[in-house]
């Protein structure tokens, strides 16, 4: 599949390894392709493509976000038309606020002209992206979203970067809770200082 990732921080890098890891290609989207920007120094290492974010996401199949969530709505309609493509949003508005939105996939919905977003790769740290087995156990993840097509991109994504079983919370009237468990690990892992070293799973009797 071809991935462009927007937000080449500490998860947006996590993910694009993983993703190349497991025989994806893989472009990053920046503002400015020739500038200085979290994520170049990898992009050298591994060969990563550098376009400007219209050029990457013309490219691309799928795009994942992964910048400040503060800047979602923005992000999502520089995009250009990405009509049939699919995002993953992995982002949290609990700390930075888009502002009219509750949470950032509604923003990136109201501002691109995808219905098919999906959010993803929000409700753990990117330590767990970069390792998702614990003791040779392999921890969850979580989905949400209405469009069944991204939902399924996301969830084969994530179990070829080795998460376990992936938990669908529903449609798009899911993302607020969705934001909401992954303050549950934020809390935990930073607020509470258990690590970042810190996974959910879901076990059934």
């Amino acid at each position: 599949m071809k991935i462009a990732v927007i937000g080449t921080g500490n998860v947006g890098s996590a993910l694009s390894l993983g993703f190349i890891k497991a025989g994806h290609e893989v472009v990053f989207g920046v503002r400015n392709p020739d500038g200085d920007f979290k994520g170049k120094q990898l992009a050298t290492a591994h060969r990563i493509p550098i376009h400007n974010i219209p050029a990457a996401a013309g490219y691309a199949e799928l795009i994942v976000l992964s910048t400040p969530a503060s800047a979602a709505g923005a992000v999502a309609a520089s995009l250009g038309d990405v009509q049939g493509k699919i995002i993953i949003d992995t982002m949290n508005s609990a700390f930075n606020k888009h502002d009219h939105f509750s949470n950032t996939a509604h923003a990136v919905l109201a501002s691109c002209n995808t219905v098919d977003v999906v959010k993803c790769f929000n409700t753990t740290g990117a330590e767990n992206m970069a390792n998702p087995v614990y003791n040779g156990k392999a921890i969850d993840m979580f989905v949400a979203g209405s469009s069944k097509k991204a939902k399924q991109a996301a969830i084969q994504l994530a179990k070829d970067i080795g998460f376990g079983e992936v938990y669908d919370f529903g449609g798009n009237d899911k993302f607020e809770l969705i934001e909401q468990w992954a303050m549950c690990w934020i809390n935990l892992a930073i607020l509470q200082q258990q690590g970042r070293n810190l996974a959910f799973t879901v076990v059934k009797r």
